[in-house]
C-alpha cells in the first residue's frame, strides 16, 4: 500500500519576472513558503478509508495494464479539487509541458467520481496535485484517485490550500492565455470556481516546483465542458481494442491502428484523443463529415493535401519549447534553441503548400483551415526568421549535418566575432579530415571518418580491409562490431576537443541573436499554435479520407434511430483474408434491448462489437463500414465482453464480471449504449440465468440501447413479451447428417436450433459414444420440460401491450416522416391490417389455450405415471438417475436417461476412431462444421 511520506520542502516564492526559485527555510527569507508533499506509488495501491468507516471500491475493476497507451511519453501536470456536498463538483486543470496546452474543466460528478477518473485516465497526468487538507483524513475523491494511480501511471503531490486561489487563477488566465482568447475563456470559466482554483495551483507548482515559467500570452488555454464528449471507461477501451490490440501491443489491429493513417504526430495525438472522447455535438460532427466528403470526392485536393502534410515536424513540441524560459541557460539549451528555430523555419515553409492544396474548398472546416494557413498569417514570422537565419538553413537528422546547420544558422555580419569563430571552427574541421587522410596514406588501408554526438569524430575500418594484420598501436578506443572496427587516435581526440570548443564559441555568440529572434516570435505564437491545431485536424480528416478511398465506407447520418444496413466489423474486415459477411442493425426505444443468441462461433461477439465500433467512428467524424448508417448521439459507452480472471485483484471470472456490471448499472442512463457478451457464464447455470435475467430487467428499465449476447435461450423466452425487447440470432444450417453451416447472418427471433453445443462438442476427441449419450439425455430432459410449460395470462397481456406500443411508435415515425398523400394512406391501411391480424392471432391463441388446458393436464398425468414406472424399473437395475434442467429452473426427478449398461453397449457399437471434423473459423459467406460418426461410414 502506498504510504504518504512526510516530505515537505520550502521553496522561496519569487516574483513572476524571475525564472528560478531557490529552496530555503522560512527563517532565511521574508517570503511566504511553498509547501508540497510527494506521494510514493512504487507499490500496489489499495483503498484508503477514514478511521472507523469502510467503503467498498468504486473504481471500475482493473484488468491489467491500462489500454490507454500514449503515442509518446508526455509530462502533464494536473490539479484536482472538489466541493463539499451530496452532489460533488470537481474542478480539474491540466497543463501539458510538451505541447504547451492547458485544459480546464468542471464536472458535476456522481458519488463514485466516474467522470473525474475517466478524465484523469484519458489525459494520463504524470503528477496530480491535490489540496493537502484532502489527505488528513482522506476524502472520498482522494481515496478513489489513489485506487487508480497504478492505471493512470501518476503520483500525488499535496499542495497547501493557500495556492488554490480563484483570484490568482483568473490572473494566470489573463496573463498566459492568447490575448485574442482571453475574453472567451473568461466567459467560459465564469461561475466555474473550482476549475479556476485548479489553474492557480497547477501554474504555481510549475513555476516554483519545476522551475518553468511561461511568457505572457503564450499558453493554449481552453475550457472543456464535461458534457461535450462521450464517456468510455478504461475497461471498455481495453475490451473493444480501441487503442491497443489485446494479444500484441505493437499490432495495428485495433481501432486506433486502423484509423491512424495520419502523417504528423499532431494528427496522431488528436486522433487518439478523439477515440477516447468522441464528440457529442451534432453540428461539429456535420462539419467534419462535410470536410471528409469533400476530400474524398476531390481527388486532386486529397493528394495535394497528403503530399503537403508529409513534410511537417512535431510542431506542438517546437512551439512549446520556444515559450518555455529556461531557468539556467546552458550550452545545451542554446543548442536546442537554435534547433527549434531551424525547425520552426521548416514549419513556416510547409504552411503555404497546405494553403494552395485547399484552393477551391467549399466545406466550412476546410475553408477555415485554409484561412489560417493564408500567407498573411505566416509572412510576419517568416520575415523575422529570414532577418536572422540564413535562407539555405534546413533541419537535418544526421548529427554532424545538424551541428553544421546550427553553426552557420545565423547570418554573417550580425556579429563580427561570430564570423571569426566560424573560421576557427572550419579550420578545426579541416584538420580532422586531414588527419584521417594522413592515417590512410601512412597505413595503406581504407578508412572512413564518422561522427556522433558522444565521441565526436571517430574512424571506421572494415575488418576485410586490414586482412590478417593487427591494428597499429596508434589506434585506441577500439570497438569491434561484427565486420567493422571503430577507433580513434590521440591526435584525433585532441582535434575533437578543439572542434567542440570552437563550436561552443559559435553557439554562444549566436545565442544573443537567436534569443532576440525567439522573443520576437513569441509575439506571434498565438497564430502559430492555431495553424498547428488546424494542421492536426486536417491530418486526421485526411487520414479518414484515405480509409474511405481504400475501403467501402459511407457517410453516417445523425438521427434519433440507430439503423445500419450491411454493416461490417472494421477491424475484422481488415485482418480477414475472406470476404466479411455484413449484417443489418436497427434499434429504437421499442427495440432498445436486443437479445442475441446463436451457436458457438456463429459471430455473436463480432456482431455486437461492430455496432459499438461504428458508433465511435461516427462520433469522431469518420465514415463507417456499411452501405447505410444512422446513429443517435450517445453520451456513454459500456462494454462487458471479457471472460478473464483477474489474478492481480484476486477475483474470479464471475466476480470480475459482476463488479464490472455493477459499475455499468450505477452509471447507465437513456443516452448510453451497452454491449454485454456471455453474462453469468462464470457460475452455475441456474444462478447465472437468474442473475442475467435480473440484470437484463434493470437494463431494460434504464432505456439505454443494449445488445445482450447470451447462450441462455430461456432469457429470450422469458423477456420476449417485454416492451422494448426483441430477440435476434445468428443463423446456422443444421441437417440430419450432423453438418453445421455457419451463415453469420442476423435473423429475427431466438435461435431455433437445439443441441448445437453437442454438435460442436464432436470437434473434441471425447470417448466414443459419450456425445451420443449426452444427446439422448438432453432430448429426454427437453421433452419433460416442454410438457410442463404453460402460456400464462400475464404473457398474453404483455404481448398485447407490446403490439400496441409498436403501433404507437410506427405512427409517431409516420407523423415526423416524409410520406404524405396517397402513399401515406396506403401505408396506414397496411399497418392497420397487420395490427388486426396480429391482435386476432393473440386472441385466438388465448382461446385455444383455455380449450387445451384440460387435455394437457391429462396427458401430463399419464406421462408422469409412465416416467414413474420407468424410474422404478431403472431403480431395480441400480440405474436410477435424478437430474435437473437448471436452464429452465424446473426440477426433474426419476427421468429415464438410459442405464449405465446401455451406455456401455452404445460405446461397444461405436467405432473406436474418434470423430473427425473440419472447422473454418473465419467469417465467410458460409463455413462447415461436420462431424462424421461411425454410422455414416
Amino acid at each position: 500500500m502506498p504510504r504518504l511520506t512526510s516530505i515537505h520542502a520550502k521553496l522561496t516564492m519569487a516574483s513572476r519576472k524571475q525564472s528560478s526559485a531557490s529552496v530555503s527555510t522560512p527563517a532565511s527569507t521574508s517570503y511566504p513558503s511553498y509547501t508540497y508533499g510527494y506521494y510514493n506509488t512504487t507499490t500496489t495501491s489499495r483503498t484508503r478509508t477514514r478511521k472507523g468507516t469502510g467503503r467498498p471500491g468504486t473504481g471500475r475493476p482493473r484488468t491489467g495494464v491500462s489500454a490507454i497507451a500514449r503515442i509518446e511519453a508526455q509530462q502533464v501536470i494536473c490539479a484536482v479539487i472538489e466541493s463539499r456536498g451530496i452532489s460533488p463538483t470537481v474542478g480539474l486543470a491540466f497543463v501539458n509541458l510538451d505541447t504547451g496546452e492547458s485544459v480546464l474543466c468542471q464536472i458535476c460528478d456522481s458519488q463514485t467520481y466516474v467522470r473525474t477518473v475517466h478524465k484523469l485516465r484519458v489525459y494520463g497526468p504524470s503528477e496530480i496535485l491535490i489540496v493537502s487538507t484532502a489527505a488528513n483524513p482522506n476524502s472520498k475523491l482522494f481515496s478513489i484517485i489513489e485506487e487508480n494511480l497504478e492505471i493512470i501511471g501518476s503520483k500525488i503531490v499535496l499542495l497547501d490550500r493557500r495556492y488554490w486561489a480563484e483570484s490568482r487563477g483568473l490572473e494566470y488566465i489573463n496573463q498566459l492565455a492568447f490575448s485574442e482568447d482571453v475574453e472567451a475563456i473568461n466567459i467560459s470559466v465564469s461561475g466555474n470556481y473550482f476549475a479556476v482554483c485548479c489553474m492557480a495551483a497547477v501554474v504555481k507548482y510549475i513555476e516554483l516546483g519545476l522551475s518553468i515559467t511561461f511568457p505572457f500570452h503564450s499558453l493554449r488555454v481552453k475550457y472543456e465542458p464535461s458534457e461535450g464528449s462521450m464517456m468510455i471507461d478504461v475497461s471498455t477501451v481495453r475490451s473493444l481494442e480501441l487503442i491497443q490490440n489485446l494479444q500484441n501491443a505493437k499490432s495495428r489491429d485495433c481501432l486506433f491502428g486502423l484509423l491512424n493513417e495520419t502523417l504528423t504526430l499532431m494528427g496522431s495525438r488528436l486522433l487518439r484523443s478523439n477515440i477516447l472522447q468522441p464528440l457529442t455535438d451534432p453540428e461539429t460532427l456535420s462539419t467534419r463529415f462535410d470536410a471528409l466528403e469533400e476530400l474524398t470526392t476531390k481527388e486532386d485536393m486529397f493528394f495535394a493535401t497528403r503530399a503537403a502534410l508529409k513534410n511537417f515536424l512535431d510542431v506542438d513540441r517546437v512551439l512549446t519549447s520556444l515559450i518555455k524560459i529556461p531557468t539556467k541557460p546552458t550550452i545545451q539549451t542554446t543548442e536546442q534553441s537554435i534547433n527549434h528555430v531551424i525547425m520552426l523555419k521548416q514549419f513556416v515553409n510547409c504552411v503555404n503548400p497546405i494553403y494552395e492544396a485547399l484552393t477551391g474548398a467549399r466545406s466550412s472546416m476546410l475553408i477555415n483551415i485554409r484561412e489560417l494557413c493564408a500567407p498573411e498569417n505566416v509572412v510576419p514570422v517568416q520575415g523575422l526568421i529570414d532577418g536572422v537565419i540564413n535562407e539555405n538553413t534546413t533541419y537535418a537528422n544526421q548529427p554532424l549535418e545538424l551541428r553544421n546547420q546550427r553553426t552557420y544558422a545565423v547570418k554573417s555580419g550580425v556579429n563580427g566575432l561570430l564570423d571569426v569563430a566560424r573560421v576557427t571552427y572550419r579550420e578545426a574541421m579541416e584538420d580532422a579530415y586531414q588527419h584521417s587522410e594522413e592515417l590512410r596514406q601512412e597505413h595503406n588501408f581504407p578508412l572512413k571518418l564518422k561522427y556522433d554526438n558522444i565521441r565526436g569524430f571517430y574512424i571506421l575500418i572494415a575488418v576485410a580491409d586490414i586482412e590478417d594484420r593487427a591494428l597499429p598501436p596508434v589506434f585506441t578506443n577500439i570497438i569491434r562490431k561484427k565486420n567493422l572496427i571503430e577507433c580513434q587516435t590521440v591526435e584525433l581526440m585532441k582535434r575533437n576537443q578543439k572542434i567542440t570548443v570552437s563550436n561552443q564559441e559559435v553557439l554562444l555568440m549566436s545565442d544573443e541573436a537567436v534569443q532576440g529572434l525567439i522573443e520576437d516570435i513569441r509575439g506571434q505564437i498565438s497564430i502559430l499554435f492555431k495553424i498547428c491545431e488546424s494542421i492536426a485536424m486536417l491530418d486526421m480528416i485526411s487520414a479518414f479520407a484515405h480509409l474511405v478511398t481504400t475501403h467501402d465506407y459511407i457517410r453516417p447520418q445523425i438521427t434519433e434511430t440507430l439503423a445500419i444496413k450491411a454493416g461490417r466489423h472494421p477491424i475484422r474486415e481488415k485482418v480477414m483474408k475472406n470476404k466479411f459477411v455484413p449484417n443489418d442493425v436497427y434499434a429504437t426505444q421499442q427495440t432498445r434491448f436486443q437479445i442475441i443468441t446463436g451457436c458457438n462461433m456463429s459471430g455473436k461477439s463480432t456482431y455486437i462489437r461492430s455496432v459499438a465500433l461504428m458508433a465511435i467512428m461516427a462520433q469522431i467524424g469518420s465514415f463507417v463500414p456499411a452501405s447505410y448508417a444512422s446513429f443517435p448521439i450517445h453520451h456513454q459507452l459500456f462494454a462487458r465482453v471479457s471472460m478473464d480472471d483477474n489474478i492481480e485483484a484476486n477475483v474470479s471470472t464471475f466476480a470480475a464480471e459482476m463488479r464490472e456490471t455493477a459499475f455499468i448499472l450505477r452509471n447507465i442512463d437513456k443516452r448510453s449504449m451497452v454491449i454485454i457478451d456471455e453474462l453469468g457464464r462464470g457460475t452455475s447455470t441456474r444462478d447465472g440465468l437468474a442473475i442475467a435475467l435480473a440484470i437484463a430487467e434493470a437494463l431494460v428499465e434504464s432505456r439505454a440501447l443494449v445488445w445482450f449476447a447470451t447462450h441462455f435461450r430461456d432469457l429470450a423466452a422469458i423477456l420476449a413479451e417485454r416492451a422494448g425487447v426483441i430477440s435476434l440470432h445468428l443463423a446456422v444450417e443444421l441437417d440430419d447428417n450432423r453438418t453445421m453451416n455457419m451463415l453469420y447472418k442476423i435473423a429475427e427471433g431466438a435461435v431455433k436450433e437445439s443441441h448445437y453445443g453437442l454438435a460442436l462438442a464432436r470437434v473434441v476427441s471425447l470417448p466414443p459414444g459419450l456425445v451420443d449419450h449426452a444427446m439422448y439425455c438432453a432430448k429426454k430432459l427437453e421433452k419433460h420440460v416442454l410438457q410442463r410449460k404453460r402460456k400464462s395470462a400475464a404473457v398474453i397481456h404483455e404481448r398485447r401491450r407490446k403490439l400496441i406500443l409498436n403501433l404507437k411508435e410506427n405512427l409517431i415515425q409516420a407523423q415526423s416522416g416524409v410520406m404524405e398523400g396517397e402513399v401515406l394512406a396506403t401505408w396506414l391501411k397496411e399497418l392497420q391490417k397487420e395490427f388486426v391480424l396480429r391482435m386476432s392471432a393473440i386472441d385466438a391463441e388465448t382461446a385455444r389455450q383455455d380449450d387445451d388446458t384440460e387435455d394437457d393436464e391429462e396427458e401430463e398425468h399419464d406421462d408422469d405415471d409412465e416416467v414413474m414406472e420407468d424410474g422404478l424399473d431403472d431403480e431395480t437395475k441400480d440405474g436410477k438417475i435424478e437430474g435437473s434442467r437448471e436452464d429452465d429452473d424446473v426440477e426433474i426427478e426419476d427421468v429415464d436417461l438410459g442405464t449405465e449398461s446401455g451406455w456401455h453397449e452404445q460405446r461397444s457399437q461405436t467405432h473406436r476412431q474418434p470423430s473427425t471434423i473440419t472447422v473454418d473459423s473465419g467469417t465467410t459467406s458460409s463455413s462447415t462444421v461436420r462431424a462424421i460418426s461411425e454410422n455414416e461410414r
